[in-house]
């Protein structure tokens, strides 16, 4: 055994025993652990991960997207996606996010029914091989939960195994009043099994039947998972709904310690197998406790910066900085070894729990209203007493974005152009939906087809259309792709833009919002300013204390500012990158 590993054994062991500490096992721990490192092959090879490294820098831009998201008849989609990436994203995306593409029975891929192979509609491995050596994969381990018509759950309701005591159970008598949960259907599932009738726990709908973690095979299964994708190239983990990972009756069920104790042990395990490889909690709860998930730069690599999306929508609608500003001057800066995941658009809508305590109610209200003007739709979920509370807006981000809380407005796109100059400035790894780089909007169609709310934003293009699209100069989805494009590759050329510079909030007006990053090596500096309004704003450059003995210029117009004492206008949802280099 070499000394890494000597040293690696007993670690897994203490994270084993934190998270077992109230579970009665048939096996010694001991032999867990050696089980979990023949799994991941640390026996043969294993490596030393270095402290609060970071694996990320200003170039970095992750593209989230479906598999088929682009379909070009007689080709395997995930085929398809290659060529889009390579033919119309070299250069400007070098990370890739393909959502679940697994074979699946529901929810889009999040029904998992084989999370050990390749939805065959798709591609296969190699697919996904090839996207992975070109770009940096990140795929969904879908942890929480599997498809009712799974092999694991089929064999449940026999009694056989694989499956056999890989669910969690309850009884309708249990108290189950105080749990956290993001639906409105009942939380039990009454299902025939060969011993007579189960419950089965579904945090989410009852085609996603709930894992348990309490049973040690089934973590081992997963992390025989974790192995085969690291194999096929995957080299960032979102973990899917982690949050609810570990049940506990007399509890919320959400944000146990035991939960976060498995992803640190995840995190052991994964960056001892691959030292660059990452992990990205997903978890759409309130800021406060979504901070929780990066431990002491042990436990996420990366958190999603869910309260991003509610709070930027909310500014830009209404032409008020003020929410936002306090968001973020409360926000820690990540320390080395972890980073924010920003993103204002994905597959999911805009997530209202992670507002919660940021924004007023009425606000909230107003921002419901004005979504649902522009054509957005409201899914729901359970709260305390037996109330159904809004749980996220599902719209396309481009008509989110087309007027304000007054209505709609000539300013959409520039609107939806200074959401992004905002989002891709800021401290963290920026995160861009497909279908906002491409100006996809409301798929009415799909909801229709579908009958569900989250099908608005996860249309499918015809490669070929999009192409013609993408090509005319006077389409919505041109102009708004070539500036995107733009921004991204200023963007990534700037050290004041890494993940983890520093980053300051201005103050400045309810109708400018501002920011400054300075780089690691503290020799650029950018202020970032926005007209979030659409009106006219002036800014006088002596208000943000530029250094004298430095030029400036504005890195998105190219206009290079003679003197400190100039008055700059700012047009409507104008974006200005001021840096002195």
């Amino acid at each position: 055994m070499s000394e890494l590993l000597e040293y690696l054994r007993p670690k897994i062991l203490h994270h084993l025993e934190l998270i077992y500490a109230e579970v009665e096992l048939p096996e010694p721990l001991e032999v867990l652990a050696d089980n979990l490192i023949d799994a991941m092959r640390l026996n043969h090879s294993v490596c030393e991960p270095t402290a609060h490294a970071n694996h990320w820098d200003e170039s970095d831009v992750i593209m989230i997207t479906y598999g088929d998201s682009i379909k070009m008849e007689g080709q395997k989609p995930l085929h398809t996606l290659h060529e889009f990436l390579n033919h119309c994203c070299q250069g400007v995306i070098n990370s890739v996010h393909i959502l679940p593409f697994f074979p699946y029975s529901s929810d889009d891929g999040f029904a998992v029914i084989d999370f050990s192979t390749v939805n065959e509609s798709l591609g296969d491995w190699d697919d996904v091989a090839a996207i992975a050596r070109d770009y940096r994969l990140m795929a969904d381990l879908v942890i929480n939960h599997c498809s009712s018509r799974s092999l694991w759950f089929e064999n449940f309701k026999q009694g056989k195994d694989p499956g056999s005591n890989y669910f969690v159970e309850a009884s309708p008598e249990d108290n189950l009043e105080g749990i956290v949960r993001p639906r409105t259907s009942p939380l039990l599932r009454e299902t025939q099994t060969l011993a007579g009738t189960k419950h089965v726990w579904c945090t989410f709908s009852h085609d996603q039947v709930d894992l348990d973690f309490r049973n040690p095979v089934v973590l081992l299964e997963f992390v025989r998972i974790i192995r085969l994708y690291l194999d096929k190239g995957v080299r960032i983990f979102r973990l899917d709904a982690v949050a609810f990972l570990w049940k506990k009756l007399g509890t919320s069920c959400i944000n146990l310690d035991e939960t976060h104790e498995a992803i640190r042990l995840l995190r052991t395990l994964i960056e001892h197998s691959c030292e660059h490889a990452m992990i990205i909690t997903e978890t759409n709860i309130p800021n406060r406790e979504n901070l929780t998930y990066f431990g002491n730069a042990n436990e996420a690599h990366c958190i999603y910066n869910f309260s991003l999306p509610p709070l930027l929508v909310n500014t830009l609608v209404t032409g008020n900085c003020k929410y936002l500003k306090q968001w973020m001057m409360s926000m820690p800066p990540a320390q080395n070894g972890t980073a924010y995941f920003n993103f204002i658009a994905s597959h999911d809508g805009i997530g209202l729990r992670p507002a919660e305590g940021l924004l007023k109610d009425e606000e909230i209200d107003t921002l419901i209203n004005t979504m649902q003007m522009f054509g957005g739709r409201v899914s729901w979920r359970a709260a305390h007493g037996g109330m159904n509370k809004a749980y996220e807006i599902n719209i396309a981000l481009f008509d989110a974005l087309q007027g304000t809380t007054k209505g709609p407005d000539r300013w959409g796109k520039e609107r939806f152009l200074c959401a992004h100059a905002i989002m891709l400035a800021l401290e963290g790894i920026p995160g861009i939906y497909i279908h906002s780089l491409l100006a996809t909007g409301n798929d009415y169609e799909k909801v229709k087809h579908t009958n569900q709310n989250r099908s608005i934003n996860r249309h499918q293009w015809d490669y070929g259309m999009l192409l013609e699209k993408l090509e005319g100069e006077l389409s919505q989805h041109n102009q708004v792709f070539e500036a995107m494009k733009n921004l991204i590759s200023v963007r990534c050329k700037q050290p004041a833009f890494h993940p983890n510079a520093t980053q300051f909030t201005l103050h400045l007006s309810e109708k400018l919002f501002g920011f400054w990053r300075q780089s690691i090596n503290r020799r650029q500096s950018i202020f970032c300013i926005y007209n979030i309004s659409d009106e006219v704003c002036e800014l006088s450059l002596s208000d943000i204390n530029l250094i004298g003995t430095d030029s400036w210029k504005d890195l998105i117009s190219g206009v290079i500012f003679q003197s400190l004492e100039e008055v700059v206008t700012i047009h409507p949802y104008q974006s200005l990158w001021i840096t002195n280099q």
